[in-house]
């Protein structure tokens, strides 16, 4: 280890032992807000913090683009409306919901075409192609 590297640690540790000898009792009942201030004070400087969506209850949908939480590949099944039923490549069916926000490459779909798409948690399609 060099000096300087020695030298740091040094002192390092005797500003540590310092401060718990001051007021120990205060380094303990500080803790959490010490460790919380600190995380705050990085979030703030790292600027906003994307907060995790929530998934809609059974039986509602996104109806609007949002952030992309995965691609569905498969085939249309069936168009209801604007309503997708897509079979992925497992043979699961999931039901995609499109909207003015949808950007559609390549033209519209119709039943047997196969697709992928980025889908929103409620299964909203920003994008198919």
């Amino acid at each position: 280890m060099s000096k300087a590297k020695m030298m740091f640690s040094m002192i390092a540790a005797i500003v540590a032992t310092g401060a718990l000898t001051a007021d120990p009792g205060m380094a303990k009942n500080n803790k959490k807000s010490a460790s919380h201030s600190s995380a705050a004070s990085a979030a703030s400087s790292m600027g906003s913090v994307p907060q995790a969506q929530e998934a809609p209850k059974n039986g509602h949908h996104d109806e609007k683009p949002g952030p992309a939480w995965k691609t569905v590949g498969g085939t249309i099944k069936k168009i209801d409306g604007t309503a997708y039923m897509v079979e992925d490549y497992e043979g699961n069916q999931v039901k995609l919901y499109t909207g003015q926000g949808t950007k559609y490459m390549r033209g519209q779909k119709k039943v047997g075409d196969t697709v992928r798409a980025e889908i929103t948690r409620g299964n909203f399609a920003n994008s198919i192609q």
